[in-house]
């Protein structure tokens, strides 16, 4: 099996403009995602619509493709990226890593194309981790999943899910097994094409998730249990917690 990475990395963003070009350690933020990356896969791309990250990219001798402007999600940008990478047509797998997540586990990504291995029928892949605390139970930033028997992910939801009838809530976790979502996915090559052409469905409208669009269309998302959690930047304030700690 033969798998890429691609960064979906955009300048725009409403709470921390700029913010692939943040400086950790001498280093861009996405320069960071880029090389833990690189320890997992061969093959590892940048897709951008800003020249400032694709400048940036360069200069340590990274790879990193232009894609538009108009591209409403990190998927939509996949999809178009994997359309102008060189020999894109001999990959596999396509795996979604985050712009934001410097902190990425190459053990992460290793475990996400593992489930590709595991079940050839796999179209769509991503990790999630127990639940440990009411607080990200209950946490509507921190999306929950419901999980079958074999791994598919039944349901992700930003409330607690499933409902643990007959107990306090404050009991929920030692009751049950209960999983947040960690927002690393792996498609399959044409599945990535086909579901970057969906319309927004109306569960992915209630939720704001886009995972339930393809839920939604049919398409099985497996899951695998991951020990790790990345430290993610969402704002400079985010940031400057981070680099008081590393």
């Amino acid at each position: 099996m033969k798998a890429i990475v691609i960064i979906p990395s955009r300048f725009g963003s409403s709470r921390f403009p700029g913010k692939p070009l943040a400086d950790i350690k001498g280093k861009p933020m996405v320069q960071h995602v880029y090389e833990n990356a690189s320890k997992a896969v061969s093959e590892v791309w940048v897709a951008t619509d800003d020249e400032r990250i694709e400048i940036a990219i360069k200069k340590f001798n990274g790879k990193c493709v232009m894609t538009s402007s108009d591209c409403q999600s990190g998927t939509d940008r996949l999809a178009q990226a994997i359309t102008k990478i060189p020999d894109a047509s001999s990959f596999d797998v396509v795996v979604n890593v985050q712009g934001d997540e410097p902190f990425i586990q190459p053990e992460q990504i290793q475990l996400l194309l593992s489930i590709f291995e595991k079940n050839p029928q796999t179209q769509i892949a991503t990790l999630v981790k127990k639940i440990t605390s009411i607080e990200d139970l209950l946490n509507p930033n921190k999306p929950k999943v419901a999980i079958a028997g074999d791994g598919h992910a039944v349901y992700f939801s930003r409330s607690p899910i499933p409902y643990l009838r007959g107990k306090d809530v404050k009991d929920w976790c030692s009751e049950r097994d209960y999983f947040k979502h960690i927002g690393i996915y792996a498609y399959r090559r044409e599945v990535l094409v086909e579901i970057a052409k969906l319309p927004q469905s109306q569960l992915e409208k209630t939720e704001s998730l886009e995972q339930l669009r393809w839920l939604d269309n049919n398409y099985k998302i497996f899951t695998a249990v991951t020990d790790f959690e990345n430290l993610c930047v969402d704002t400079p304030e985010d940031l400057e917690k981070i680099l008081k700690t590393i």
